[in-house]
Order: structure tokens, then C-alpha cells, then sequence
């Protein structure tokens, strides 16, 4: 007998299920449903030009990976060329180079479709031993292309009159729903939701950052199959709430997101800048760009998102 959260979360699994909806082959899952459309009304949202990026510094000083997760390496970046002579004459053109080795989810980074497994499965349905040494044979990060599309931000920490969600908080979809109505805006099909929880303002203390955390339970989980979101990203570095829900369970919200709906995660963003602005002009849309680097066969990509309103 596989391993089994229990019947509610079967049931629920089976009730946001995107496998095969946009065919048996499909391995980007829900940012098919970043049309034409849904591109032209993240244009349309663009007001005054002002460009926020949402990344942390990829830095070994500055990162936030305190050694919880194996292999998630803060940003270590060396020299390989400093002032190399073009033509052997120092006082003409010379190069310098330089080289970077880092976990890719490490800092602010999007969680790929090949990033969870559950009872032996990927998204669609592709078997979780298409994983190997050599990466992810379905469902590899530089199947995604473009993120270029309406950005939504729903303040859940505002909208419940606090700075920053207490850890642990486990958001539903009410909460989503009162976060829209504070930011006047309805989430359409193709859009990603960004989630301000307020948490990242614990840095620079990481171990504060880490747990426990305030993120999306499976009590939002529907919420977001119902909008027909494109991708969903918080300023936390678990994603979901943490201690999960119900108690002992690890990762479901991972699994329902990734593996059932195909809906990738994005993690550690800052919205804190974008959340001021939104609140001064009220208005909590804009162009989101928020492309993952191409890596060939990778579960993971770093981002530098930038939202323009």
C-alpha cells in the first residue's frame, strides 16, 4: 500500500487536478494559462513605469540558507580572470571573469514542476524515477520559457492589519479573498499571485526567517484552482505554512500545487518595497516579468522578478 495523507486529501487532490487538461504530453502545466490575453492585460496594467525588483542579493554574506536544507549553498562567487592582459600588454584592453557556484533555489527562485513527487508521480502523471543524477527527463525548469504576465498582490498581512502574519499562520482561502478586496482587484486566469505575508522582514536574522513560518495551507489550495492561477510566489523561505497542516503532514501544499495542479512556487520574495508603493497608490497591479534561467533538465531556477506599475 503507497503512502496516503488520508481520503480529505485525496479527495481534494482529485478535485484540482490538472492532469491532461492541456494534454498527456504537457510538462509546464499552469503557465498555459499565460495566453495572449493574459500578457496583454499585464501591459495594460502599466501606469507610471516604476520598476520594482522582488529579488534578495545573491551573495555568501548576505544569504539566507542557514544549512536546513542539504545542498541549498548561498552564492559563492570567485575571480577566474582579474585583469588578464588581451594582448600581453597590461596597459591595453584586459578581461576579468568571474564564477558562481549556488544552490538554484537558494535565494528568491521558482520551485519547478520536477521539484516534488508523490506515490511515485510527477505533475501529469510522468514517473518521479524520470529524476536522476543527470536531472529531470519531464517537467525540467527550461520548459517554462517565459513568465511575462499579470502580477496580482495580495497583502494577507495588511488586509489582516499587522506588519507581518505571527509564524505558523496557516492562510485560507478567506484570507485571499480579503486580500483582494483590500487591494480592489479580481484575479483572472494567467495571473500570479504574489502572497506578502511580511515574514521576510525577520531577516537578516536567518534562523528567525526559517521557522516557523506564516504561508498558504490546504485551505487555499482550492482557492487558487478556482482563479485559474498561473504561478503563486511568497516572501517566506518554506512556501506553505510551516508546521504544516493537518499536524504532521510534510509538504502538501507542495504536492497539491506542483505535483496535481502543476503550479509552480515561487520562495523567498521581497515584496516589501512593492507592498509600500501598492498601498500609497492603492493599486495592486502590474507587469510582472519573472522568467527562470533556462537550465537544462534543472527542478529549480533562480529569478530576478520585476514588477512594473
Amino acid at each position: 500500500m503507497s503512502f496516503s495523507f488520508g481520503p480529505e486529501f485525496e479527495e481534494l487532490a482529485a478535485q484540482v487536478t490538472n492532469w491532461g487538461r492541456w494534454g498527456a504530453d504537457d510538462e509546464i502545466g499552469t503557465i498555459n494559462l499565460i495566453t495572449s490575453e493574459a500578457v496583454r492585460r499585464g501591459v495594460a496594467a502599466v501606469r507610471t513605469g516604476r520598476n520594482f525588483s522582488l529579488a534578495l542579493p545573491l551573495s555568501e554574506a548576505e544569504g539566507i540558507q542557514a544549512g536546513f536544507i542539504p545542498g541549498r549553498v548561498n552564492p559563492l562567487r570567485a575571480m577566474t580572470q582579474l585583469n588578464v592582459p588581451m594582448t600581453g600588454d597590461p596597459t591595453g584592453p584586459c578581461v576579468n571573469d568571474d564564477v558562481v557556484t549556488m544552490g538554484l533555489q537558494c535565494a528568491t527562485h521558482w520551485d519547478g514542476l520536477g521539484h516534488v513527487s508523490y506515490q511515485g508521480v510527477l505533475y501529469n502523471g510522468y514517473p518521479a524515477a524520470g529524476i536522476t543524477c543527470f536531472g529531470a527527463s519531464q517537467c525540467g525548469i527550461q520548459q517554462v520559457g517565459s513568465i511575462v504576465t499579470r502580477g496580482v498582490l495580495l497583502d494577507v498581512a495588511a488586509a489582516k492589519g499587522v506588519d507581518r502574519l505571527d509564524g505558523g499562520y496557516a492562510i485560507t482561502g478567506e484570507d485571499l479573498d480579503a486580500a483582494a478586496e483590500l487591494g480592489k482587484v479580481s484575479v483572472q486566469p494567467g495571473d500570479v499571485v504574489l502572497l506578502r505575508t511580511g515574514h521576510i522582514r525577520l531577516l537578516p536574522d536567518k534562523f528567525a526567517y526559517g521557522v516557523p513560518s506564516p504561508g498558504p495551507s490546504i485551505h487555499s489550495v482550492r482557492w487558487f484552482r478556482d482563479h485559474d492561477v498561473a504561478a503563486v510566489a511568497t516572501d517566506n523561505l518554506t512556501f506553505e505554512v510551516w508546521p504544516c497542516l493537518p499536524d504532521g503532514a510534510l509538504l502538501p501544499v507542495h504536492i497539491l500545487h506542483l505535483t496535481y495542479m502543476g503550479m509552480m512556487q515561487g520562495q523567498n520574495w521581497n515584496l516589501e518595497a512593492l507592498s509600500a508603493d501598492c498601498a500609497a497608490d492603492g493599486i495592486y497591479e502590474f507587469l510582472l516579468s519573472a522568467s527562470p534561467q533556462p537550465f537544462t533538465a534543472a527542478v529549480g531556477s533562480p529569478v530576478n522578478p520585476i514588477a512594473t506599475k
